[in-house]
């Protein structure tokens, strides 16, 4: 197993207790050095042809206060709150519309999830390359990529869904990561920046970058034809299975479920049965009743409304990698600048700004917000949203020390890729239901949630949002704290 960083941590301490204990002023003058240039301090580690054990150690210890001061405690309780959202939505949305994605314009809880991983990213990348190579950035991209979407046994060829939510993130960070190696080369190597604008200044390019990929989106999306189509209902539970149906559209630039340019090139690209077969839009108010719950369909509901759609699609994937950049400028700012008012303005500011400008979009009729389409004004409130998130954290934990509250969410944070695969792909809930008694339905899982908390509160929704959180999100919280306790940790 690889030594986790605390273990790391804990040994180096160790050996500066030494050095401090047996030659002091070795000690702080090299402490000094390396405090005044942090830069080079890191630089110079893998540069030095034979650096002593003492410059190492002192050298490492910097790196260790470094990485500690530019907010990875804030990052790993972001990173978590993203993994906790995901398992309230999955486990809680049906109860709770709001709680849920969407069906198809506006932004319910769980459509700031996706937003929120890309910022992390983002974040990610920029304080990763101040200590690790390029290829141990691409490296992990590429696991990324090959990870699973979905965890089971055998997969139809013919209908496997190639898009996901994981192949969504690992397209930004390698899109991103690329940007960000291509283009150090025109950083300068010890910033000193002044100026309200310093940090936009010292990375133009990436906003170049961002300008270019925003063109190329909106050009598509508004300038692209889109045709009449037709699909074959895959839908057991339709009473159109089997048959061919036919959309209407022969349009430009619209932005409805069934003729917008984002759903155009995935079913050219991709083919309309490798995409999402339940899009969010099945809950849309066109096709059931029960909206925004799921239902039957109206008698009179269109054919669209039987289609399947991909919310992690081509075009929208191009969007989603401004989610990204953005959170790759406020890690940036987390390495660039040391003081704390610095800081917040670069983050706030711009954040508070993004909200603005987003639901004025959208509720200008200008650009609705759609998490299917990955909107501008999607782009725009829900990384604002985090930005505004990050430095309310920020305030809490760094600058008023505020810890003991989010240890849990710490924890997850830092195993947030176990707490995922077995909380939210319910691989653990799976395991234990695979075990019942007399019945398959009567499993320790649904007795848990029926006899504790829906028969105990008289209401399946107050007992299914109170199961969630106390059976599953404070479960895992404990589990994550005491896999930390003895440093084990899974990481890609």
């Amino acid at each position: 197993m690889v030594l986790s960083k605390q273990v790391v941590r804990w040994r180096i301490s160790k050996k500066i207790v030494e050095l401090q204990t047996q030659n002091p002023n070795t000690y702080n003058n090299i402490l000094k050095n390396a405090t005044q240039n942090p830069s080079a301090s890191r630089r110079s580690i893998s540069s030095e042809a034979s650096p002593s054990p003492l410059m190492i150690i002192m050298k490492l210890e910097i790196l260790v206060k470094l990485t500690h001061e530019i907010g990875n405690i804030c990052e790993y309780i972001l990173n978590d709150i993203g993994v906790q959202l995901m398992i309230l939505v999955d486990d809680a949305g049906e109860e709770w519309p709001v709680i849920g994605h969407a069906p198809w314009n506006g932004c319910n809880l769980a459509d700031f999830v996706m937003p929120f991983f890309l910022f992390i990213v983002g974040m990610a990348i920029a304080l990763a390359l101040k200590v690790i190579s390029e290829l141990s950035l691409m490296v992990s991209c590429r696991r990324l990529f090959t990870y699973p979407d979905k965890l089971t046994y055998g997969v139809d060829m013919k209908m496997i869904r190639w898009c996901g939510i994981l192949q969504r993130i690992a397209l930004a960070y390698l899109v991103v990561a690329l940007v960000e190696i291509m283009t150090r080369c025109s950083v300068p190597k010890d910033l000193s920046p002044a100026g309200k604008l310093s940090v936009f200044k010292l990375y133009i390019w990436h906003w170049i970058f961002a300008a270019c990929v925003l063109s190329v989106y909106l050009a598509m999306l508004y300038g692209i034809y889109v045709p009449d189509w037709h699909f074959r209902v895959q839908n057991t539970d339709s009473r159109d299975f089997g048959k061919v149906l036919t959309v209407a559209c022969s349009a430009r630039g619209k932005l409805d479920p069934p003729c917008n340019a984002v759903g155009y090139i995935d079913r050219k690209l991709l083919g309309i049965n490798h995409m999402y077969p339940h899009p969010a839009w099945k809950r849309s108010k066109a096709c059931t009743m029960s909206s925004p719950h799921e239902g039957p369909f109206r008698s009179d509901a269109p054919s669209w409304c039987w289609a399947p759609f991909e919310p992690e699609g081509i075009l929208s994937s191009i969007s989603a990698i401004l989610s990204t950049i953005i959170g790759l400028h406020l890690g940036h700012v987390l390495v660039h600048i040391k003081e704390h008012r610095s800081r917040l303005q670069y983050w706030a500011v711009p954040g508070l700004g993004l909200v603005v400008i987003g639901i004025t979009l959208h509720f200008t009729n200008a650009i609705p917000l759609n998490k299917q389409l990955y909107t501008l004004s999607y782009v725009c409130v829900t990384s604002g949203a985090a930005a505004l998130v990050f430095s309310a954290l920020y305030i809490m934990v760094d600058i008023w020390n505020i810890r003991f509250p989010f240890l849990p969410l710490e924890w997850i944070g830092m195993n947030a890729m176990l707490v995922y695969v077995m909380a939210a792909e319910g691989i653990f809930a799976g395991f234990i239901n695979g075990w019942y008694y007399d019945d398959p339905h009567n499993t320790l899982v649904g007795w848990i949630q029926k006899h504790i908390f829906i028969n105990v509160w008289h209401s399946r929704r107050v007992g299914t949002l109170l199961y969630v959180i106390l059976a599953e999100m404070l479960f895992w919280g404990i589990v994550a704290g005491l896999l930390h306790r003895f440093s084990i940790y899974w990481k890609l």
